[in-house]
């Protein structure tokens, strides 16, 4: 059994996957070929949006969108302290600082509740400008954009969302990942929408923001190569990334819905021995992993593995708490919630080529541990 099942994803595609890797060695133009323009369109028609902007990763994805903003020393950007160091490390590279605000312990999404006393707190300290804010769609499932955007609109804030693991969830509708100001989605090989490397893409709406955003991709490009109006980053997405991506594409919406259909095996058949995750009406989550919380984590984790169940914990320690945000001197205790999800949750198998047999075999070995 496996957390993520790239090869036989791969065995359904193998003839388009190579037909697009062919076309790409025979055309030879390995940097900005015509697939990453093709992939480009198709995402903003997936999404919903004007512009998608493939680039180099997830983490450049939010880089180059908070250079885009002008994101600098002085500045804050409120982020959720439970996630990958990535969201917080594009903030601290820039020289800005990053603040975090406590999560939702249904959704282990920053609650946006907490925002408005966040926001003050660093107003009375009168060291820094808040000036944007990064919510992270945890495990697939968006946060909530309609009292976020509306925090943020009231403060003339940014909201760059973070759906590394969101693309193709749905909130009210929309897409993931354009439901905020400026949009980032990682393409590593286990996200749900995945490539063979890194890659990533940027989703807006602001004519403005994109044209920054390309120029940025490309050092900050002019008009032609070798002019720079600004100072940017080798951000691109490579050919050979756009081209496994496209017939990729092509299976997601199926994927999606297989993705569902294993989540809603587990939660049917799970919720009565341990916190099964929680989708708040109106979302669709995009199931990057399947997450339960207990408080006999270690030792369920330990009684898979020798059922041969691999699991994952995402994530075992909040930003606040690791040594290389050690500056910022937040303490245990202060981000409560997110300091006991990271001590009780542990990701199950999840991926759109799990057998019923094999949902099967995870669900008879997480109850029996925990009705024993």
């Amino acid at each position: 059994m496996k957390m993520v099942d790239l090869e036989t994803q791969q065995g359904r595609i193998r003839e388009a996957l190579d037909q697009r890797l062919k076309s790409v060695l025979s055309h030879g133009q390995y940097i900005m070929g015509p697939e990453v323009k093709e992939l480009e369109g198709l995402l903003a028609e997936f999404a919903g949006c004007r512009h998608a902007i493939g680039c180099s990763s997830g983490t450049d994805a939010l880089l180059i969108a908070l250079m885009a903003y002008g994101v600098g020393p002085g500045d804050a950007v409120v982020t959720s302290p439970f996630t990958f160091i990535a969201t917080a490390e594009v903030i601290a590279l820039l020289g800005a600082t990053p603040v975090f605000a406590d999560i939702d312990p249904r959704t282990f999404n920053i609650d946006a509740a907490k925002l408005e006393e966040v926001l003050k707190a660093t107003d009375r300290a009168g060291k820094l400008k808040v000036k944007g804010l990064i919510p992270v769609d945890l495990f697939g499932l968006p946060a909530d954009y309609d009292d976020i955007m509306a925090f943020a609109n009231a403060h003339d804030l940014f909201v760059l969302q973070d759906g590394a693991q969101s693309f193709g969830a749905r909130f009210h509708g929309k897409r993931s990942p354009a439901l905020a100001h400026v949009g980032a989605t990682s393409f590593f090989p286990a996200k749900p929408l995945g490539c063979y490397g890194d890659g990533g893409a940027i989703f807006t709406d602001d004519d403005e923001m994109a044209a920054a955003m390309r120029s940025i991709v490309l050092h900050g490009k002019g008009g032609h190569k070798y002019e720079n109006v600004r100072i940017g980053v080798n951000g691109r997405l490579d050919t050979l990334q756009a081209a496994v991506l496209l017939p990729k594409l092509e299976i997601f919406e199926e994927e999606l819905a297989h993705r569902q259909a294993v989540a809603d095996q587990y939660g049917r058949a799970l919720a009565q021995v341990v916190a099964v995750p929680h989708t708040p009406s109106g979302m669709v989550s995009a199931w990057a992993q399947y997450s339960i919380l207990t408080d006999r984590r270690d030792e369920l984790q330990q009684y898979l593995q020798q059922k041969g169940i691999p699991t994952a914990i995402y994530y075992p320690k909040p930003l606040h708490l690791q040594a290389a945000f050690g500056y910022l001197r937040y303490a245990e205790g202060d981000f409560p919630e997110a300091e006991r999800a990271s001590r009780r949750i542990l990701s199950l198998p999840m991926h759109p080529y799990l057998a019923d047999g094999e949902i099967g075999a995870v669900v008879a070995a997480v109850r029996g541990f925990c009705e024993s």
